[in-house]
């Protein structure tokens, strides 16, 4: 077993940075400073808490008879479908490797529900037999509403199917060991917890159990999988050097391009293996995408003549060996020529596929490094979730959502925005006092919202 290929062509314009940039790595003993979890490559805050990651395919592959006995045990079972409740980091993962894999005979065909839309859960609940389907509620915190929405739905449907005393045994749960998840899958009597690694944050899960264990339900032969993503991770090694470790030329490109304004990656999937390109857009933008600085990864964007193109890409060329498109070998092979700087990564077969989930963590948090922010927080995200279970909690409390003022009404149609927007729009001089004369746009950082938008689309 060999690490997928990784060539690159830099434009003389950014050339110079990276190998000065990768050589700092080098002298610097940047790489071994990663392994040991030191803080100050990034902000000297917490970094050192988020880097559980390094070490868990050598921790699953420790306990891959944990991941044998569900895969037995659900295909003894005979379960048709299997059902992943997530959202976000803990469903992308399996999303990947379900539209990667597909259906594996003798196994159950799984399923992802990530989106709260009546319509999209009506139509995956369409697909399923409810009496023959394994559910899979995966939340890293326990506590993320989307997930909880979604077990307490499927449980009652489930239960109007087999009964009280089986319902339980048809779920499963993936969570951090001590979470509000692990008592309710304990209460219900769940057929089986797993637990999620606390210093792994949730786009960094892919080959922890939020990953692997929809994984082996699904039928996917997880011991070849992480027998060959365990080949990335000595290859990305605390001992090798930085000018020959794939990870960290990967995030030293992506960083040095950042610094001289390309700032996005867009990237160029097979058609086997396109799906990874949503599992990067996360685990890039939400990682590096703060404090005013960011990369902003483009998927599946339809590729067009070099010329079209500024001096703001890095394009990332994900090749599948035994299935190649010779559309997209002529279309960067023209990227190339014209002189944009493209990355190329050979990948043999499906089951090298992990070496990427872990060759572009390495990557992302050598980025991180490199523009200076701490690639493993996320304080929007957590800011949302505080303000949405204050809602919920007051719903709960109460039984209805804190009243609301619109700061415009015109025509019969109101306006609603939080305190720093509302102010920024009356500052707006006429743009807002009168409905026709407003136009939907964002000008100095203020929202213009206009007659042509429905209301809720303008609520800031």
């Amino acid at each position: 077993m060999s690490v997928n290929k990784q060539t690159y062509k830099l434009p003389s314009s950014l050339q110079g940075a990276f190998s000065t940039s990768l050589d700092d790595w080098k002298k610097n003993n940047k790489v071994a400073r990663l392994w040991q979890k030191d803080a100050s490559l990034w902000s000297s805050t917490d970094e050192n808490n988020w880097l559980g990651w390094l070490s868990i395919t050598e921790e699953q592959i420790a306990h891959i008879d944990v991941l044998k006995e569900i895969a037995a045990d659900v295909k003894k079972a005979r379960f048709k479908h299997a059902l992943l409740l997530g959202m976000g980091g803990s469903s992308l993962c399996p999303e990947v490797l379900r539209m990667t894999f597909g259906k594996v005979k003798g196994h159950p065909e799984l399923h992802v529900l990530d989106s709260t839309d009546p319509a999209q859960i009506r139509a995956i609940e369409a697909k399923l037999d409810l009496k023959s389907t394994i559910c899979i509620v995966s939340s890293k915190s326990g506590s993320t509403l989307e997930p909880n929405i979604y077990k307490q739905y499927f449980f009652e449907r489930v239960k109007a199917k087999v009964g009280e005393k089986e319902v339980g045994n048809r779920f499963i749960a993936i969570t951090d060991p001590g979470s509000k998840m692990q008592q309710v899958a304990e209460a219900d009597k769940f057929r089986k917890i797993f637990f999620g690694v606390p210093s792994i944050g949730g786009r960094y899960s892919a080959i922890s159990n939020f990953g692997m264990v929809p994984g082996a339900v699904m039928g996917m032969d997880f011991a070849k999988f992480l027998k060959n993503t365990e080949e990335m991770v000595k290859a990305c090694g605390a001992s090798v050097a930085a000018d020959s470790n794939p990870g960290v030329i990967l995030g030293n490109i992506m960083g040095v391009a950042a610094n001289h304004g390309r700032d996005k990656v867009t990237i160029i999937a097979s058609p086997g293996i396109s799906d990874l390109g949503a599992w990067l857009e996360q685990l890039i933008a939400e990682s590096t995408g703060k404090i005013g600085k960011g990369i902003i990864p483009v998927d599946r964007e339809r590729l067009a003549k070099p010329a079209v193109y500024g001096n703001d890409r890095v394009f990332a060329y994900l090749r599948l060996a035994s299935k190649p498109n010779k559309t997209q070998d002529a279309a960067v092979a023209a990227l190339e020529k014209a002189a944009h700087p493209v990355v190329r990564i050979t990948l043999p077969n499906i089951y090298n596929l992990g070496q990427e989930f872990f060759r572009w963590e390495i990557a992302t948090a050598v980025a991180g490094s490199i523009i200076g922010i701490n690639a493993f927080n996320q304080p929007d995200v957590e800011a949302s979730k505080i303000e949405t279970k204050k809602l919920t909690s007051q719903y709960e409390a109460t039984g209805s959502l804190p009243p609301e003022a619109p700061f415009f009404e015109d025509q019969g149609i109101r306006l609603f925005a939080d305190e720093r927007n509302t102010a920024a729009l009356k500052g707006g001089g006429e743009a807002c006092r009168r409905f026709e004369d407003a136009s939907c746009a964002r000008r100095s950082g203020r929202l213009f919202c206009g007659p042509r938008v429905h209301y809720d689309e303008c609520r800031a």
